[in-house]
C-alpha cells in the first residue's frame, strides 16, 4: 500500500471542506417572544382582543353589549367593563380587571355566569397569556 501524498492530502481536504460547505445550515432561531405580565399591559392586549373578537366582529353574543376599557386606574387595577350598549351608565355586566406583579386577573358579574361565561374567561385568559386571535 502507498502512503498518500501531500498532494492527494490536499486535494482530499479541500473535497472535504467544499462538501461541508454544500450541507443546509440550521436556520437560526428565533428569540422567544417576552410577553409582559405588567397589570397594564396585560389589560392592554385583553381590551384589544376582547374589542376585535368580541364587538368589532359583530358577535351576535355581544351585540347588545358595548367594551368600556378603565386602562388608566390610578388604583393600580386596570379593568375593562362589559355594559349595555344603550346604557353604559349602569352597572357593568362583566368587569376584568388585573393586578400585581405578574398580575393576576379578576373577572365578576352577571355574564361571566350566564352561557357564554365560560367561553369569555377561556378568552380572557388565552389573551392575558399573550395569545392572539379569535
Amino acid at each position: 500500500m502507498r502512503p498518500f501524498s501531500t498532494l492527494s492530502l490536499l486535494a482530499l481536504c479541500a473535497c472535504a471542506a467544499t462538501l461541508a460547505s454544500c450541507q443546509s445550515r440550521r436556520a437560526p432561531v428565533a428569540p422567544p417572544v417576552v410577553v409582559s405580565r405588567a397589570p397594564l399591559a396585560t389589560m392592554e392586549r385583553v381590551a384589544l382582543s376582547a374589542n376585535a373578537c368580541w364587538f368589532k366582529s359583530g358577535d351576535p353574543a355581544f351585540r347588545n353589549y358595548r367594551l368600556a376599557p378603565e386602562l388608566n386606574s390610578f388604583s393600580g387595577r386596570p379593568r375593562i367593563l362589559i355594559v349595555h350598549r344603550n346604557s353604559p351608565e349602569s352597572r357593568p355586566l362583566a368587569v376584568v380587571q388585573a393586578e400585581g406583579s405578574p398580575a393576576q386577573l379578576a373577572a365578576f358579574g352577571p355574564l361571566l355566569s350566564g352561557p357564554n361565561g365560560a367561553r369569555m374567561s377561556a378568552d380572557v385568559n388565552r389573551w392575558a397569556a399573550g395569545a392572539k386571535g379569535c
